[in-house]
């Protein structure tokens, strides 16, 4: 093994002579905080069909170790592997640093240990090596749109799970948007009776429909779920209500939270609805409720209140709009968006968690400080922010959006539009100015207007997503973009193992093209 067979590359890799070997007699020793990540390690060697059951550390049979002590390089993601003939260990100072050591020697099995059975007859080797590693960022993210099309609970894991592998530490998901509302509140039922499903789906850039009924919901168990199985792996689930606008769902559910109080249909097309919450006593009422759901189930420490895309017109249409911005002294009906968002800020805030939101957030107005943004619209808005005093995560739309096209051929399958190939994100240095904000991180976006299904999810996210991770993690000192390219056909091989719907680095296969059908490039 060497390291270029790792993604993301290391700070530390060394390759001694010798294999360990994984077989019936393998123990894992772990006591107090490094036994969350033993039990994950146990069921990756379970699925390579070798049952190693999770013992005290100190126990003399335990082949692999893992300790959670000191920190490494000084961080607390930071961590120790050595791979001897005899022994595994396994160290680092917190459950997450010790997570991040389980996906890299998951990475270290042969490829096909990654499968859900054992398809080896020989035995399970790894070859004898030292790994010394620290992320270079705090946020190595990844977002899922699940409100354009719904995701299953099984693909929601299985996607934390890839995220995992990549050591990413941060799942986003958007759960509210036009087109549904994918998220339980108890208080308001006909947000899953109503705002969860619209009547049909507009055909790619047609004018036609096509006829069938899309949605779904997550109960607040299938929440608890997500969240638990991502805890596991030491990685955060951010969640997303976007408000004030994207709430045409919300406005079919609930018509007297809007401006005209007139019925309207959970939206069936894709783009930016005009409809959007009134600036009330009692939309405001209702977004505070939902958060109360949303902070009960999460307890991570951000909640994502969207802010993005929120046009005025209606706003500027309304006589009682008008009045309620004059009432708050504020200095047009532009600046009311920021206002309801202030106001949700200071809930979020009182429960311990910290707000993010889309770069549009820092105008018309603005928000508190300590509000979390995501640079989405180009690279000037990173800096912008931070010269503001936000914490940025870069996610620029031009380089981090993979709902965008991955090459000009005409065999790749409809998009929603623009070009970002593996190329251009491993070659991308994101850049948040000279603060005083600081620069946390990175997330790659995964909107799903054009995605309809996990598979189609998979083709689009990979393998530009294990390039981003790369970008995340290894510092730029020991980052480059070639060596990644040349490493990445070791890598897809785990993905193939994994059974995921990567695109190939040559081109689509023929039954991922557009073809000439619904999916045909616009």
């Amino acid at each position: 093994m060497s390291d270029a067979e790792l993604i993301p590359l290391p700070l530390v890799h060394e390759r001694h002579s010798g294999t360990f070997t994984v077989d019936a007699g393998t123990t894992i020793g772990a006591d107090g905080d490094a036994r969350r990540a033993a039990w994950v390690l146990h069921d990756v060697l379970a699925g390579a069909g070798v049952r190693a059951p999770v013992v005290p550390a100190a126990d003399p049979g335990a082949s692999i170790v893992l300790r959670a002590g000191e920190p490494v390089r000084d961080h607390p993601e930071g961590y120790r592997l050595t791979v001897t003939t005899e022994r595994v260990v396994l160290e680092g100072g917190t459950e997450a640093a010790l997570a991040r050591a389980v996906q890299t020697f998951r990475q270290l099995l042969p490829p096909s240990a990654l499968r859900r059975a054992p398809v080896a007859d020989g035995p399970l080797t790894v070859g004898c090596c030292h790994v010394e590693d620290a992320p270079r960022f705090e946020w190595r993210g990844v977002h899922l749109d699940v409100a354009r099309h719904f995701m299953p609970v099984s693909f929601v894991l299985r996607f934390v799970d890839l995220a995992a592998l990549h050591r990413l530490n941060v799942v986003h998901l958007h759960l509210t948007d036009d087109q549904g509302w994918r998220l339980e509140v108890p208080s308001h039922p006909r947000l899953t009776e109503v705002a969860a499903w619209r009547a049909e789906t507009v055909v790619g850039r047609t004018d036609a429909f096509d006829g069938t009924p899309h949605g779904g919901y997550y109960t607040l168990d299938d929440l608890r779920e997500i969240v638990a199985y991502a805890a596991e792996r030491s990685i955060t689930v951010v969640p997303e209500i976007d408000l004030p606008g994207h709430v045409q769902a919300v406005l079919a559910a609930y018509p007297e939270l809007g401006n005209t109080g007139r019925p309207i249909e959970v939206r069936r097309t894709w783009g930016i609805s005009p409809h959007v919450l009134a600036p009330t006593d009692e939309a405001l009422a209702f977004a505070r409720d939902v958060l109360g759901t949303v902070l009960d189930v999460f307890p991570g420490p951000w909640v994502h209140l969207g802010g993005d895309e929120c046009p005025r017109t209606e706003w500027r249409e309304s006589p009682a709009a008008g009045a309620r911005a004059a009432e708050l002294g504020l200095g047009s009906v532009d600046e009311l968006q920021s206002w309801f968002l202030r106001g949700l800020h200071a809930d979020v805030t009182a429960s311990g968690r910290r707000v993010v939101g889309w770069d549009e957030v820092i105008d018309d107005g603005g928000m508190p400080a300590d509000t979390v943004v995501m640079a989405w619209q180009n690279g000037a808005r990173g800096p912008a922010a931070t010269a503001a005093g936000h914490d940025v995560v870069m996610c620029p739309q031009q380089v981090t959006y993979f709902d965008h096209y991955q090459s000009d051929g005409a065999g790749e399958p409809l998009a929603i539009g623009g070009l970002t190939t593996v190329e251009d994100v491993a070659a991308w240095e994101p850049d948040a100015g000279a603060g005083p904000g600081r620069l946390l991180g990175v997330q790659g976006q995964l909107w799903t207007e054009y995605l309809p299904t996990p598979a189609t999810v998979e083709y689009m996210a990979f393998p530009r997503l294990s390039a981003l991770a790369e970008v995340a993690w290894t510092a730029p000192a020991r980052r480059d973009a070639g060596d990644l390219l040349r490493r990445l056909p070791e890598h897809l091989r785990r993905l193939d193992a994994l059974d995921v719907n990567y695109r190939p680095l040559d081109g689509p296969l023929p039954g991922q093209r557009g073809g000439t059908g619904r999916r045909q490039r616009g």
